[in-house]
């Protein structure tokens, strides 16, 4: 889009930084965040970004001024601190109106940005694809078109009309807002085409087809980490916000119960995440809506880890995912390498009381072959047992039986091998075209086993 720079048009790294953290809830908001680890937050957000933070604080705001938010005394003693500290930005972790924001600019005489524009600043800063690029393009161009007034130097001027023939001529917002409006239709049509083409890949998928499980989580709780240690892949993964935005993924064999599993890692989410986002990634993040299991990896040492499970399941719900996948859903609390004695004695009783729950460390491996177990008894929780006759001479076959299902029984006499095993419905499929013949489901097997 041309035009003067728009108010993400340069990068803000490098520039001093001032992080405010406004209180505006009270405990007893059942999301209710402890102050401290909302400021660490806001401050590993601005650091993604390459600003230098020199000041971190919490501000309490007891009654919200609709034109600058704070109180008259609070913004002219925040406006001695930043000249004071010759900051440039200023961080507001809250989202801002246009008006907030534009008036808080001119009685500071600095950049301001809220929440939302930062996640979107480092978002555009991260995405390597070409889906990303187009999907954080159109967010901040979302984002942006209500923000005009302050983005433009020159809006109070007229295009100038056709003399006698018109009126006075298209405004300057008016024409910068059709500009976007018609890169925004640009970019939706683009987006479609990709969604197109997810569904094709989605599609070739379930044909081979391997169950897909797709890790979840709050940003920074160690999806990545945990999704190397799993697949022996080199995904980005450090300590550090938003580290990932393209979804990765990758096979994994399941051991014990055989078969393969595709393991999706994807974007973080984060408390107060833009609703543009949300809408703008929603192509990459129906990953999750397709997946067969979906694990969702926790800080279970951050303290406001309740907080962030929330923050997962609202975008969960809002995405789409039903109640009833949300409930069957495996929770990992990871990080247990940072735990201390009491700490492990705390997640240990969590553990017990949380039927779909693990422990793991993904830096040290600990936990994780219970994850596998756990993933593949999810996986395999709609699979049905088969009774079956083979000759010995198939040993392909049976092969085959042992490499991607469960062998609950079996038996041998002297020409003819007898087995139940326990298969998923393609690969129950599969075996059906294999033999010729209709399966002889065994269901009274699983009744007696359990």
């Amino acid at each position: 889009m041309n035009g003067p720079d728009s108010e993400y048009g340069n990068k803000t790294s490098a520039g001093r930084a001032l992080i405010l953290h406004p209180q505006l809830r009270t405990v007893a908001d059942e999301n209710y965040r402890l102050p401290e680890a909302q400021v660490a937050e806001a401050e590993g957000l601005a650091s993604a970004i390459g600003l230098e933070i020199t000041v971190a604080e919490v501000v309490v705001v007891n009654s919200p001024r609709p034109a600058t938010l704070f109180g008259t005394g609070k913004v002219d003693e925040l406006g001695i601190l930043i000249k004071a500290e010759k900051i440039e930005v200023v961080v507001l972790d809250t989202a801002l109106s246009p008006i907030q924001q534009r008036n808080l600019e001119r009685a500071w005489n600095c950049k301001v940005i809220d929440r939302t524009g930062l996640i979107l600043e480092i978002f555009a800063d991260r995405a390597q694809s070409k889906e990303g690029t187009l999907q954080v393009e159109l967010a901040r161009l979302t984002y942006q078109r209500s923000r005009l007034v302050h983005s433009w130097t020159h809006l109070e001027r007229q295009r100038g009309g056709l003399g006698t023939v018109g009126g006075p001529g298209e405004t300057q917002i008016e024409a910068d807002r059709r500009m976007i409006d018609d890169r925004v239709v640009s970019l939706r049509r683009q987006l479609e085409a990709v969604v197109r083409t997810r569904e094709l890949h989605r599609k070739n998928r379930r044909e081979v087809p391997y169950p897909v499980v797709a890790l979840v989580g709050y940003t920074n709780a160690g999806k990545s980490t945990l999704f190397n240690r799993l697949t022996g892949a080199a995904v980005m993964a450090e300590d550090q916000l938003f580290a990932t935005l393209d979804p990765t993924m990758r096979a994994v064999d399941i051991p014990g119960r055989g078969g393969r599993i595709i393991l999706s890692d994807t974007v973080g989410f984060v408390s107060e995440l833009p609703t543009q986002l949300v809408a703008a990634f929603r192509a990459t993040l129906e990953e999750v809506l397709g997946a067969d299991v979906i694990v969702h990896v926790r800080d279970i040492v951050h303290p406001d880890s309740e907080a962030q499970k929330q923050d997962v399941l609202s975008v969960l719900a809002y995405l789409g995912v039903e109640d009833e996948r949300r409930e069957a859903m495996i929770e990992v609390y990871n990080k247990m390498d940072q735990a201390c004695t009491d700490d492990r004695q705390r997640i240990g009783n969590l553990v017990q009381r949380t039927p779909l729950a693990v422990a793991v460390s993904a830096l040290s491996g600990e936990g994780c072959p219970q994850l596998l177990e756990l993933i593949g008894h999810q996986v395999g929780r709609h699979d049905r047992p088969v009774r079956i006759s083979l000759p010995h001479r198939d040993g392909a076959t049976l092969a085959w039986l042992y490499q991607v299902g469960e062998i609950m029984e079996r038996r041998d006499d002297e020409e003819t091998v007898w087995l139940v095993v326990r298969l998923d419905a393609a690969n129950a499929g599969r075996l059906e075209k294999r033999l010729g013949h209709p399966l002889d489901w065994a269901d009274d097997a699983v009744r007696a086993a359990e």
